[in-house]
Order: structure tokens, then C-alpha cells, then sequence
């Protein structure tokens, strides 16, 4: 059965482009279109979609509001389209929030300029996002500082027995002086709900690396910031690791650790051939060297392997890592892949993360 794809955008010429490119893919079919956020609500009670291309800036209702109003009427996996520009990465961020699942720019030309390459990344996009599990109420960014109130609001209550198994082998991660987290689709706000619950005084340093283009991560650290307790900021060349401080590797850029005679970061262009930049891959093998097992990796959700050979080179030198489940992910990939691989400690739901770290750590 074909996936069902409805496309919404107020430009005709963009609707006909999308629909063609889907439709030359056979496990999608275009079920509708619609110019503007209300009429893709009406759509969705009409059609029930699969999944929903949005754009943003329309006539009548703006994306986000209708990404929040189908999410309430009938939840179904939303891919956003955005410009790469600081601008349209807080739009996406709120997007991303109000429900959307994924992102990818508008302008073609940012994807791919060959057409074939350009179909098949909208297409496994598309494919990929169908698969998401449930998506989950973030923490709300209305103010500067969350309140307990809020949190608590905007957390999962905990679910009793799902981690029973991985709480019989849990390993603790004692002499561990950094904790690595890495994330892909889905990560944005599974990240947001994590360093939202830490306190100002969490005794650590923590790096992040997130699959990001180069002009959204800034976007992103300083929305952290804001609503957190420890500081956030995009990594810098050079940045001395601090503890109850968090440092996001820049998009477009490969970020190193190094652990003498200080922790800090370096932050390079990297190898054209790798796949993402940031990898997380690259920054768990490059903390492999210097720091071994004072290391705890935690791998949230994404889709592909990225983390996997990087969390073998922790593991050999004796680090932690932890993974998200599958039930609370809104791709199981990246965790799967070092699940899979026999690599992972403990296993825990989303929710469950932040209260492991202050355990272990506070």
C-alpha cells in the first residue's frame, strides 16, 4: 500500500513540483493539496494522510498553527519545508514543537541541483517520517527559565516497568567526567526535554551534537539557553569544557575533544566524504583518545547508524553509553544501531534520561 502524501504550500508552482517528484516514487501517492493551513485541516479530516509536506508562511493560517491543530484533530507525521537561513531555523524550531517531525529547505538548490538525487532524498525523507513514532508534548519555551510547574506539565509521567531489564544490568558510570549526546530526527525537542530538566548546578560538562545545517545550530543553542538552567552555547574553537555548561557542535562543521591538559573543544571542517557534519561518530572516536572511560554517551533518536563506530571506540576504552528506547523515539535508528551492536549499558524511555543523569550525577 502506497504511503499517502498530502502537500500544502500556497504556490501552485511548488505544489505541482512536489506532487510530480513524489509521484514518480511508487510507495507514495499525492492524495491532495491545499494553499493554506486551514484548508490542509480540512483536508486531513477529508483524506487522512499519511504524512503532510507544510510550508510555513501562507495565507488564512501559517504552518505551525495548522501543524498544532492537526496534531490535536488527527496526529499525523508532519515534513516541514524551511529557507536555511537564522530566520527560518526559529521557524522551524517552533515547527518542530508545535509537532512537525522533520525539515528540509525549500530552496531545491540547498538539497541537491541534480533531479534524480533530489526525488530520492524528498522521498526517503518522506518514507522515513511516516515511520515516526508518537510525537511528544515538549517543554514549553514561553519564558526565559522553565518553571518546575511547567515541567512537570510537559513531562511523560514515567512508565513503571519498561526499563525493568535494562535497570538488572545497569552499569554505573563511575569516574566519568563528560557526557556526549548525540541526536538526529527527532532530537531538536527529545534534546529540548532533556536539558530542561537538568539543574544549574549539574556537575559535568556536556557536549551535543545534532544534525543540523550550519545556519540553524546557533538558532537552536541560544533557544536552549533560554530555557534551560545550565548555559548553553554553539561550540566554539578552542571553548574550555565547563561543568553545568552545554556546548552544540556547529552544522556544517566536525567538532573534536581533547583532554589534556584541559578538556576542550576543537571544531574543524572535517572530510567532504562523511555523511554528517556534525558526526556524532567523530566526536565520540575523537573523546575515545584522550578521555576513554571518563566518557558517558547518550544516543537519542535519529535515523541511521551515525554513533555506532564512535560508541565501539568509547566502549573499548572502557566509557558508558546509554540509549534511548524505541517506544519514545521518534525514528529508531541511531539507538537501534548501537542496541544492536551490543554496545549499550542502559536503555532508557526519553523521559527517563534526565532523572538518570541527576542520579548518577547530582
Amino acid at each position: 500500500m502506497r504511503i499517502r502524501v498530502l502537500v500544502v504550500d500556497d504556490s501552485g508552482f511548488f505544489r505541482r513540483r512536489l506532487t510530480e517528484l513524489i509521484n514518480g516514487d511508487s510507495r507514495l501517492e499525492v492524495v491532495g493539496t491545499a494553499s493554506n493551513g486551514q484548508e490542509a485541516i480540512d483536508q486531513v479530516r477529508a483524506l487522512k494522510p499519511d504524512v503532510i509536506t507544510m510550508d510555513y508562511e501562507m495565507p488564512v493560517m501559517d504552518g505551525i498553527t495548522a501543524v498544532r491543530q492537526i496534531q490535536q484533530i488527527r496526529p499525523t507525521p508532519v515534513l516541514m519545508f524551511s529557507s536555511l537561513t537564522y530566520e527560518g531555523a526559529r521557524v522551524t524550531l517552533d515547527a518542530l514543537e508545535a509537532g512537525a517531525v522533520d525539515y528540509l529547505p525549500k530552496n531545491f538548490e540547498d538539497i541537491s541541483r541534480h533531479a534524480e538525487e533530489l526525488q530520492k532524498i524528498l522521498c526517503e525523507r518522506i518514507v522515513v517520517v511516516s515511520r515516526s513514532g508518537p510525537r511528544r508534548r515538549p517543554v514549553p519555551v514561553s519564558g526565559s527559565v522553565v518553571t518546575p510547574d511547567e515541567r512537570a506539565a510537559a513531562t511523560p509521567a514515567p512508565v513503571s516497568a519498561s526499563n525493568t531489564a535494562a535497570a538488572a544490568r545497569r552499569s554505573s558510570p563511575r569516574g566519568v567526567q563528560l557526557v556526549i549526546i548525540g541526536a538526529s530526527t527527532g532530537g531538536p525537542m527529545a534534546l529540548q526535554q532533556v536539558l530542561t530538566a537538568l539543574p544549574a548546578n549539574f556537575p559535568l560538562p556536556i557536549v551535543l551534537v545534532q544534525h543540523m545545517p550550519g545556519t540553524f545550530t546557533k538558532a537552536f543553542a541560544e533557544r536552549l539557553n533560554r530555557i534551560c538552567q545550565i548555559g548553553i552555547a554553539e561550540a566554539v574553537d578552542g571553548d574550555v569544557l565547563k561543568p553545568g555548561h552545554a556546548y552544540l557542535a556547529p552544522g556544517g562543521k566536525q567538532m573534536l575533544l581533547e583532554g589534556r591538559p584541559v578538556m576542550r573543544v576543537r571544531v574543524v571542517d572535517g572530510d567532504e566524504r562523511l555523511n554528517y557534519k556534525p558526526s556524532l561518530d567523530v566526536t565520540f572516536g575523537s573523546a575515545s583518545r584522550d578521555l576513554g572511560g571518563k566518557v558517558l554517551g547518550v544516543v537519542l533518536t535519529g535515523m541511521g547508524s551515525d554513533g555506532r563506530d564512535g560508541a565501539r571506540l568509547l566502549k573499548a576504552q572502557g566509557a558508558s553509553i546509554w540509549a534511548q528506547d524505541e517506544a519514545s523515539s521518534v525514528i529508531y535508528g541511531m539507538p537501534m544501531a548501537v542496541a544492536k551492536a551490543g554496545l549499550v549499558d542502559e536503555v532508557l524511555s526519553l523521559e527517563k534520561v534526565a532523572p538518570r543523569l541527576c542520579e548518577e550525577f547530582s
